[in-house]
């Protein structure tokens, strides 16, 4: 295998890999059952793989596949009719449409979280990467941070309004410019 195409499936793989969740949950609105969302999303990165050398680096990769699930939902539908509680295809381009709209929301939701994250003290962000942590037990973060249990819940009670209101506040901000 040639290095130009090493590279070639690392870019891909990068770039999949990165955005397979939001592409999941973007078909997942789409498709009724899981079992079937994840067929068309096997279908997706067939595509997706085949069509590489179409997609622009300056593009967004994510708006990219977006428009690939669409077309391939809008297909798996079509082989799907004889079900009855199939959607329209204009059904499918509304909600597509919508989870476009709620998506790019989230994402940057996301992004102002991060940003106030990083406005709360060092010693706060490690607590609370420490709380969140898969696994970690919510008894011996409180111990660490010389809180009782109940009073370190409240910690993370306020913990979380703070980063929300900073996040509420970051949009109303953007919403007025």
């Amino acid at each position: 295998m040639s290095v130009e195409t090493m590279n070639r499936h690392e870019q891909f793989l990068r770039l999949f890999m990165a955005n397979e969740t939001t592409i999941r949950a973007f078909v997942r609105n789409l498709v009724p059952s899981r079992a079937d969302a994840d067929d068309v999303l096997q279908e997706v990165a067939i595509v997706l793989w085949n069509k590489f050398d179409e997609f622009r680096f300056d593009g967004d990769f994510r708006i990219w596949a977006y428009g690939i699930a669409k077309f391939k939902v809008l297909s798996w539908i079509r082989d799907q009719k004889r079900d009855r509680l199939m959607l329209a295809n204009d059904v499918v381009e509304m909600i597509a449409t919508d989870s476009h709209r709620m998506d790019n929301r989230l994402q940057r939701q996301r992004e102002l979280l991060e940003f106030c994250f990083h406005k709360v003290s060092p010693r706060d962000r490690e607590l609370l990467l420490q709380a969140y942590q898969p696994h970690s037990i919510i008894q011996d973060v409180a111990l660490s941070s010389g809180r009782t249990v109940a009073g370190f819940y409240q910690w993370l009670y306020r913990m979380r309004q703070l980063l929300q209101e900073c996040v509420h506040r970051e949009l109303a901000r953007e919403a007025s410019l």
